[in-house]
């Protein structure tokens, strides 16, 4: 039986929606083969979600996944139903309270939202473009021209 796949209804750009939206597309770069562009795409939209004040900074988390040093702060930030972590800011130590560890018991809700439904609704409140991102497209493998013995090269 061949089922025809519905169209959803388009999203509208409500604080539980665009959290959803970000949620969906962090836990996607988590495994992407090149998860520039997803990162990109949460971390302008929780911006200018914190620039409009539907999203806050609660404090900072010490990293579960610090990078060459022993110790990585991340700034928690909570949007709608959701948390999120983003890179701290210098201002982000003096202004926000460190919580200590993540508390592992603290799960974000299940979001009912294909990848390709979250990136379109953050990039049309982003105004980000995937284009943008994308390095350019390697050449193509050309077979190298042998001469004959004697034969100029130029």
């Amino acid at each position: 039986m061949n089922r025809d796949k519905r169209q959803s209804p388009p999203l509208n750009l409500t604080i539980d929606n665009l959290s959803q939206a970000i949620f969906i597309v962090n836990r996607h770069a988590k495994t992407a083969p090149n998860p520039k562009f997803l990162y990109r795409l949460k971390h302008d939209a929780l911006q200018k979600l914190l620039r409009e004040g539907k999203a806050k900074k609660v404090g900072l988390h010490f990293s579960n996944n610090p990078k060459l040093s022993q110790q990585q702060s991340d700034v928690l930030v909570v949007c709608g139903k959701y948390s999120f972590h983003l890179p701290p800011s210098k201002s982000d130590f003096t202004q926000l309270p460190h919580l200590g560890k993540l508390q592992e018991n603290v799960r974000n809700p299940k979001a009912y939202l294909s990848l390709s439904e979250a990136k379109k609704l953050l990039t049309s409140y982003t105004g980000l473009k995937e284009e943008e991102m994308n390095p350019p497209k390697k050449r193509r493998y050309e077979k190298p021209v042998f001469k004959r013995l004697g034969e100029n090269y130029y």
